[in-house]
């Protein structure tokens, strides 16, 4: 499936019935030849005009996508956590034996980690959607607790799609999939679609004590829909 280095369907079949963290692991070396990742291209255009932090955040850093376009604006220090330790396992051979930035692999569940307002930027991409509706406020409390006073969090989203749009019927249709899935199956694997969309995300960030700024326009297609929030920590 998507070409000779993707994973095959009886592999998607595998990591869909594990449990998140372990379908992760088993997806992990063959990851970044599916569409679940999102592209260089995309995350370099995202980053490139914030201008020099010196440390950053990623949230489910995954394989480590963000890492090369965050050294291009982070000079000091770069932390990745993810829950999947197959994923890390990947990213580490990335990193390699970088000096500067320093960068950081943690293995731990997002929403148990303290980032102890020590960083100026926090990332999130492509993984929104495994944090379900009843976690986003610890998601994001999460967010600003790791944050310094005037750091910024950076994060792609959409508009909720029209209500017969093909985009909309199959995430429905997926995640009615996944809901079934995981009343049946233990333990769950929780990826959900159509999740911190707008206007309720930007509602959400306001009450949780940021400014935000949303950027459309920034992405050609086939990622034209895709909006660019910056919200700074108040």
């Amino acid at each position: 499936m998507w070409g000779k280095d993707g994973p095959t369907f009886l592999e998607l079949a595998h990591q869909a019935l594990s449990g998140t963290a372990r379908g992760y692991d088993l997806l992990a070396p063959k990851f970044e030849a599916t569409p679940f990742c999102t592209p260089e291209p995309v995350l370099e255009r995202t980053l490139s005009d914030l201008g020099q932090v010196r440390q950053a955040l990623d949230l489910c850093c995954g394989t480590g996508m963000s890492f090369g376009p965050l050294r291009t604006i982070v000079t000091d220090r770069i932390v990745g956590v993810d829950f999947s330790e197959g994923m890390l396992a990947v990213a580490r051979e990335k990193i390699g034996l970088s000096q500067k930035p320093q960068i950081e692999l943690i293995h731990r569940d997002i929403l148990s980690f303290d980032g102890g307002a020590a960083f100026d930027l926090v990332t999130c991409f492509g993984a929104l959607g495994h944090f379900p509706e009843q976690d986003e406020p610890r998601f994001l409390s999460c967010v600003r607790n790791a944050l310094k006073p005037g750091g910024r969090f950076v994060f792609l989203t959409s508009d909720l799609p029209p209500l017969w749009s093909r985009r909309r019927i199959v995430s429905r249709l997926f995640n009615a999939a996944m809901h079934v899935r995981n009343a049946l199956v233990q333990p769950p694997f929780v990826m959900y679609y159509l999740t911190f969309l707008l206007p309720d995300i930007e509602r959400h960030l306001k009450w949780h004590g940021f400014d935000v700024a949303v950027h459309r326009g920034l992405f050609e297609k086939p990622f034209d829909e895709l909006v660019r929030i910056v919200a700074t920590k108040r």
